[in-house]
């Protein structure tokens, strides 16, 4: 099974999890879904009060009964309009439906109302030490924010942040992602197949699933977790969903083809002569804080990038 080791937690996680969005809305056959999960090594469960007002929360403490306890790693999330006691209110509540201790527990998205950040965070610190969750982070926020919310807290250090990243949706490519990478945290990709929408590809990621002779969907898994720092958690409710996520395990995406992803959908012609320049077999440099910088710099016009690349000592050093 393909794990991430991260030093703030200590431990490594899987590099794919079980989301559960609208968990329940498929049937009993969730539950299910779930155990076979664990079972096959997808120990990783994300859910929130707000999926089916907790009902998800149950439905994810029925599946985890008779599964060692040590093994799983549960994220959950509470409302960002609550209030410092009403969190540790939830998070009880949390703990009641799923019959165990949170992981990781997220203010699921920034509050719009100012000045109430401090106050939320300090209600993420007392979830902690009332030892109903382990770790805190946040979900939906900017670096800023994210840096905002960490300079609230007095005892402790976030550890992960959870935003929606997929193979079309890359903006947190250019600044979240690389801040996680220099940070040490967690970045949890959520709706990594795009809410399915990358099924239906007929461009660049299909030509790659073909010639890999993998699904779509696996091969856009795949792509994001040849990330450092980033695990995904696709919606889980169908065995269907879960046999393309074990597809997406146990290989990798080559250099050649994760970089051709990368520019896949951007239209310009140099492509074929960037990926001549810059694309090895080792390309484990795609993939640092450094990259994702150029990378942000040179998102609207690739071309500058490729320029960039082949004028410096950063090309030598990396032995292109």
């Amino acid at each position: 099974m393909d794990r991430k080791y991260f030093k703030k937690l200590g431990r490594s996680l899987p590099s794919i999890g079980m989301g559960t969005w609208r968990l329940g809305s498929y049937g009993d056959d969730s539950i299910n879904v779930l155990r076979s999960g664990f079972s096959q090594g997808l120990t990783m469960v994300d859910t929130a009060e707000a999926y089916a007002f907790g009902y998800s929360e149950e439905l994810v403490g029925e599946a985890i009964k008779g599964v060692p306890r040590d093994d799983l790693f549960i994220v959950s999330k509470v409302m960002p309009t609550k209030r410092r006691s009403m969190i540790l209110d939830s998070a009880e509540n949390s703990v009641k439906r799923l019959g165990t201790y949170i992981d990781l527990y997220l203010l699921h998205s920034p509050d719009i109302a100012e000045g109430t950040l401090q106050e939320r965070m300090r209600g993420l610190e007392d979830v902690v030490e009332k030892d109903l969750a382990r770790s805190i982070g946040v979900s939906n926020f900017t670096v800023d924010q994210a840096e905002e919310a960490q300079s609230y807290l007095s005892r402790l250090e976030l550890v992960a942040v959870q935003n929606r990243l997929n193979l079309f949706d890359r903006h947190w490519l250019q600044d979240v992602v690389p801040y996680c990478q220099r940070e040490g945290l967690i970045f949890m990709a959520y709706s990594p197949l795009d809410t399915g929408r990358l099924a239906s590809d007929s461009g660049t990621l299909l030509a790659v699933s073909e010639k890999l002779g993998k699904t779509r969907l696996q091969v856009g898994l795949n792509w994001l977790n040849c990330l450092d720092n980033v695990v995904s958690i696709p919606k889980l409710g169908k065995m269907s969903h879960l046999e393309e996520c074990i597809g997406a395990l146990g290989w990798k995406l080559s250099g050649e083809d994760w970089n051709r992803l990368l520019w896949g959908y951007v239209d310009f012609d140099g492509y074929e002569h960037f990926n001549r320049c810059v694309a090895k077999e080792n390309i484990r440099y795609y993939f640092t804080p450094h990259f994702f910088s150029l990378y942000a710099k040179y998102y609207h016009d690739p071309r500058h990038l490729l320029q960039y690349l082949e004028g410096t000592r950063w090309k030598r050093k990396h032995h292109l």
